[in-house]
């Protein structure tokens, strides 16, 4: 998705309505109860919001000129990584497997048996078509965010394929983008 991503692929960018704003803020606020508290921070009311218009109809959410949230096409809007590192538990998880690791961090999809094998670790709560964090065995913070391809009861019993979409990874394009000016 981010992995060659730069300033080139960005269309247009434009300070949205306050009606539009609200919206924007509600449905990240549906998604991710654990930031209401904080959201007055991340998007406060009385500064200017603004929307990226970027290629293969991806939305950045930008506020003070760092991008905070993305979307495809009319999806949930799912945190940049940086935020989540800001904030670790906004997110339902799953965690891959010491092997998965540098194929994650490539852009790869993750796999059904980087999940189920033992180093593994799935959230039985998550259903299919969800933004999730993907952790990595051993380490504190998420290295991609991902969109389910499967519930993570199909992924225990199916284990075979691809069980989430790697959205977003550390050292992608969107990662290396700390400031949108």
């Amino acid at each position: 998705m981010f992995k060659k991503f730069s300033l080139e692929e960005v269309s247009g960018q434009n300070q949205v309505k306050a009606s539009v704003q609200r919206k924007i803020r509600q449905s990240i606020v549906d998604e991710y109860p654990g930031l209401e508290p904080v959201l007055e921070d991340l998007l406060p009311k009385k500064s200017s919001l603004i929307v990226v218009k970027c290629q293969n109809h991806l939305n950045l959410v930008v506020a003070n000129n760092v991008p905070l949230f993305f979307n495809i096409r009319d999806g949930p809007y799912m945190p940049t990584l940086r935020l989540l590192h800001q904030y670790p538990n906004i997110m339902k998880k799953f965690q891959v497997d010491r092997g998965a690791i540098k194929f994650v961090l490539s852009g790869a999809n993750i796999m059904c048996p980087g999940l189920t094998s033992p180093g593994g670790i799935l959230d039985d709560d998550v259903l299919e078509a969800r933004p999730v964090a993907i952790m990595a065995e051993g380490k504190e913070h998420a290295l991609a965010i991902g969109f389910t391809k499967m519930s993570a009861k199909d992924i225990r019993t199916i284990n075979k394929g691809i069980a989430v979409d790697n959205m977003h990874y550390l050292n992608d394009g969107l990662w290396k983008m700390e400031k949108l000016e």
